[in-house]
């Protein structure tokens, strides 16, 4: 592990969602390279509409149809037996393993109350804030079907996909936003066109004092920078907003994947505000 690396790794998924690893395989990879602490963040998705999105029967071919929920209940029934077993295997572990989870939220009244009511249940130790999907011509549409648009459509999609990061931070819910420019991965939105956009969502991240990760699922030497982009990363520093590091792993062999890389990219666009451990913990503290 290098000099700039944090001693944890928090975004990380597992087997029975969309990992391909289980808890104890992921937590003793994680001690094996020295981490203190592992969490466990996997995807909770809920909306009644999941089913009918575009993007549902790509899903299912890829095997993801498990982090998706069409209720709160339904939700809950695959999180509590998953976080008992996270619990158990704490108690055997060289290594803290904590229970997280990454959301995608949605704007809806009923939505903002099911899930204050399930994370009173659950007690996730930290929530990541994600959105994997916008609300489109009467159609949940995921980042991948903005791909797949025409360039009027697709940048109308692009626009509400922002809009949607910017009110995901005003919710004030997230100990963390995850991946924010998403749609790069697909090369989307690397335009300058998309500055403004942008702006508005760092500001609503600085503005509800919510951290941001630097997710390196991504990083490719000389192709692809980590999640966000350099211009953004730039405007966080700005704006001093708190930093982790992510893997964003999904098998134990991504786990601390180019965090050396990150850690020099971050001081690069002149961040120095890092978030600890500690830090992160009592943010969750205050929010859920």
């Amino acid at each position: 592990m290098g000099k700039f690396i944090q001693d944890f790794t928090l975004h990380t998924h597992t087997v029975g969602f969309d990992g391909h690893n289980t808890v104890q395989e992921m937590a003793e990879k994680a001690s094996s390279m020295g981490f203190s602490t592992i969490g466990i963040s996997n995807h909770f998705i809920v909306h009644p509409e999941i089913k009918r999105s575009r993007f549902y029967s790509s899903a299912l071919q890829r095997g993801y149809d498990a982090i998706y929920s069409e209720s709160f209940d339904q939700a809950m029934e695959r999180f509590q037996p998953h976080y008992e077993e996270i619990e158990k295997i704490q108690k055997f572990s060289r290594i803290r393993i904590l229970r997280g989870m990454e959301v995608d939220f949605f704007e809806d009244e009923k939505w903002f109350a099911s899930f204050e009511r399930a994370i009173k249940i659950l007690k996730p130790d930290y929530i990541i804030g994600s959105s994997h999907f916008v609300y489109y011509d009467g159609y949940l549409c995921n980042v991948h079907d903005i791909n797949n648009a025409d360039a009027c459509t697709g940048d109308g999609m692009l626009q509400m996909y922002w809009d949607k990061v910017r009110t995901v931070a005003e919710s004030g819910l997230f100990t963390w936003m995850a991946h924010l420019d998403l749609p790069k991965k697909l090369g989307l939105g690397r335009e300058d066109k998309w500055r403004a956009a942008e702006s508005r969502a760092v500001k609503a991240i600085a503005d509800t004092k919510t951290g941001i990760e630097i997710n390196t699922g991504l990083y490719a030497p000389d192709i692809y920078e980590p999640y966000p982009s350099e211009r953004i990363l730039k405007q966080v520093a700005e704006h001093d907003i708190p930093v982790l590091i992510s893997d964003d792993s999904h098998k134990i062999e991504q786990i601390g994947r180019h965090f050396d890389e990150a850690a020099e990219f971050a001081q690069k666009c002149g961040v120095d505000n890092f978030m600890n451990l500690q830090k992160i913990l009592d943010f969750s503290k205050e929010t859920i």
